[in-house]
């Protein structure tokens, strides 16, 4: 199958032009080998090459020798090349040397020697709609900044088609796959990294059980704020107990296996006394995670809507943040003491900001649309500056700019 082009291959690009090293990071299977690949002149895979593998314990300098920019795969491996790779970049003061791609955070990483000046790390996720030819892209998160009006054809998902889109992802091995074989791939995904990869991670034994139960009550949290206790007792109903601490202790582990991408709260000036929360909302890195962890069929989603508009969410979610990537934005959520949330928040490194709301069913856009303009008087906008653009984000429908001022777009008309 041809390569998709991802708006990662730009950003890689760029970082090599900057930086004598790249460190991409992304979840097992979300395509940062293929994607390095495009640009590396030779690769050598550390998880896999015996050869590269046996050199490493006897020679470590000699696995950087080859064509430039050489790729790395799966550093983590063997963590103390990352500070072969920096050696070599002082020495050798050029760009584009060398790219190292890992799927997850070693406890090393804590003792290596800073990369500062010599790498640069870019994050890669699952392949969003756009990139997977799933959104028209008639309208561009940038076009919405510059307060472009949305415009695009009637875009329509029937419910069971965007049911299994969730369950398909933003996978590159699926491709072309059915919603059977990917509820067998998320499946077996899920297994592996309760019982393999969070245990090759942590260098000693974990109940995969409790691991599971912890997942699937992620899943059934998903797009929530759930705190460490209600997880707890949540995981506690489905006959396994684990304590606060080891709730935490597993958390941080799949953050570092990438697969949990939590959603950080948004810290603005505001200009009521309102306390601003500060949890973040569960996500996985993509919303198909969720589907494998609990099993569930296509049948399944579309008999709770409710917890189909959670996905939804989350999958926007995925999607906004490829999207915000791509100029340098992050994407957070709002809340504040008095219950009052907004679903994302995109900011720009040059501190400008744009909101969103996700609203699956066309019926809730009034709401929604109320929703943003309040929070926009919310915000003190002497301190942060006016809203770049406020935008509900729907499920189907077309893209276009209501009479209060607020957008409404698809997200299967949504681009970078």
């Amino acid at each position: 199958m041809a390569y998709q082009k991802r708006f990662a291959d730009k950003i890689l690009q760029d970082r090599l032009k900057d930086s004598g090293a790249v460190l991409i990071q992304g979840a097992k299977g979300c395509g940062k080998t293929e994607t390095a690949t495009q640009v590396a002149k030779s690769v050598t895979h550390l998880d896999v090459d015996d050869d590269a593998r046996f050199r490493m314990e006897v020679d470590p300098k000699s696995v950087l020798a080859g064509p430039v920019p050489k790729l790395i795969d799966e550093w983590q491996e063997y963590p103390q090349i990352w500070n072969y790779v920096r050696r070599e970049v002082d020495n050798r003061k050029k760009k584009a040397q060398f790219i190292l791609t890992g799927s997850a955070n070693p406890q090393e990483r804590a003792r290596l020697h800073s990369g500062a000046g010599r790498f640069s790390v870019m994050k890669m996720r699952p392949m969003s709609l756009y990139e997977k030819g799933w959104s028209t892209g008639e309208v561009s998160l940038a076009g919405l900044s510059k307060g472009k009006v949305p415009k695009s054809e009637q875009v329509e998902f029937k419910l069971e088609t965007l049911a299994e889109k969730l369950t398909l992802g933003g996978w590159p091995s699926l491709l072309g796959a059915g919603g059977r074989r990917a509820l067998r791939f998320m499946q077996d995904y899920v297994s592996l990294l309760a019982e393999i990869d969070i245990n090759r991670l942590a260098g000693k034994k974990r109940d995969p059980r409790k691991v599971m139960r912890l997942l699937q009550s992620l899943a059934r949290n998903i797009s929530t704020e759930a705190s460490v206790k209600s997880l707890a007792k949540d995981v506690d109903g489905s006959g396994v107990t684990l304590a606060d601490e080891t709730i935490t202790e597993y958390l941080e582990a799949l953050e570092r296996l990438m697969t949990l991408e939590q959603l950080p709260a948004w810290s603005p000036h505001i200009r009521s006394a309102d306390t601003l929360r500060k949890a973040p909302k569960h996500h996985f890195v993509d919303p198909s995670l969720a589907i494998g962890a609990l099993g569930l069929s296509i049948d399944k989603i579309l008999a709770d809507l409710n917890y189909f508009g959670l996905l939804f969410e989350s999958l926007v979610i995925r999607d906004l943040r490829i999207y915000a990537e791509a100029h340098g934005g992050n994407v957070y959520h709002y809340r504040d003491s008095r219950n009052f949330e907004i679903d994302a928040v995109v900011e720009y490194p040059d501190n400008t900001w744009a909101a969103f709301e996700v609203k699956m069913g066309f019926n809730a856009q009034d709401e929604a649309a109320a929703n943003l303009l309040k929070f926009a008087k919310k915000i003190d906008q002497e301190k942060m500056g006016p809203p770049l653009s406020l935008t509900v984000i729907s499920a189907n429908g077309f893209a276009c700019r209501r009479k209060d001022g607020v957008n409404v777009v698809p997200l299967s008309a949504l681009t970078a």
